[in-house]
């Protein structure tokens, strides 16, 4: 098939994926403003609970848990995020047409979440999270 030293001409080639349009790569800039976009939905949440009640703790904690809980409920049953929604992308899994599944968008979620995993992109643009979970992002 492919040498392990061959670099695709474009992202997802080797998976697959069209170069462009539906079903293609999303771009890691893309991947990041999406990323950024469930962030400050995350914050003014958090914003708003800590003016509250002091139950829930400080905000910085609070936005970071939110995002968890919303990269993995709503990566398991939408496979998108309300950031990816905006942008219209998507996360698939690359070995079978089904669902991306609870287990799949919970490790993707908390990979992502230490930061230098998801920054660790391979030749085709996927994220050390991707791989491990067998997905990738794609536009749709």
């Amino acid at each position: 098939m492919y040498e392990d030293d061959a670099v695709p001409s474009y992202p997802g080639e080797f998976l697959g994926m069209p170069k462009n349009g539906s079903g293609s790569q999303a771009s890691v800039m893309r991947r990041m403003v999406a990323v950024l976009i469930d962030w400050l939905i995350c914050l003014a949440i958090a914003s708003f609970a800590v003016t509250q009640t002091d139950v829930l703790g400080d905000r910085a904690t609070l936005t970071y848990l939110l995002w968890i809980a919303m990269g993995i409920l709503f990566g398991w049953l939408f496979a998108r995020t309300p950031g990816m929604m905006v942008l219209g992308m998507g996360v698939a899994r690359v070995d079978a047409e089904a669902p991306v599944g609870f287990w799949r968008a919970a490790v993707r979620t908390i990979l992502t979440g230490f930061i230098l995993p998801a920054a660790l992109v391979d030749a085709d643009g996927r994220g050390m999270h991707d791989r491990a979970t067998n997905t990738t992002v794609i536009r749709l």
